[in-house]
């Protein structure tokens, strides 16, 4: 069986999955949470992590290096702009973003130098 990186490289480079992929020109893994839960931790049967809780697989993420990233927005000065903005941000509050230097879609073979700690 394969490891838990190679695994998320397989999900990811996959397509088959709506609420997992590369963003930051394919230096971060972008995960929409409550969809990632429904899509593939909540899958009857046919687990392909070993959890269910998208804290535990969270945390397999931070036991392998990575790191959440935050999305680095800038405010308007405009109050229709800044409502704007706050608006769009509140559904991005759903999608987690993670690094890893090893975990990067140019470059698949350091992903092998991506360990658990």
């Amino acid at each position: 069986s394969l490891r838990f990186p190679q695994k998320l490289w397989k999900m990811v480079e996959s397509g088959k999955f709506q609420s997992i992929w590369w963003s930051e020109g394919g230096k971060c893994v972008a995960i929409n949470k409550d969809l990632f839960e429904a899509e593939v931790l909540d899958r009857e049967g046919q687990q392909l992590f070993h959890t269910q809780k998208i804290k535990s697989f969270m945390r397999q993420l931070n036991l392998y290096g990575f790191t959440k990233m935050q999305r680095d927005i800038q405010r308007s000065a405009s109050l229709p702009e800044f409502l704007a903005e706050e608006a769009a941000a509140s559904a991005h509050s759903q999608i987690l973003y993670y690094y890893n230097p090893s975990f990067n879609r140019a470059h698949p073979w350091l992903l092998e130098m991506c360990k658990r700690r």
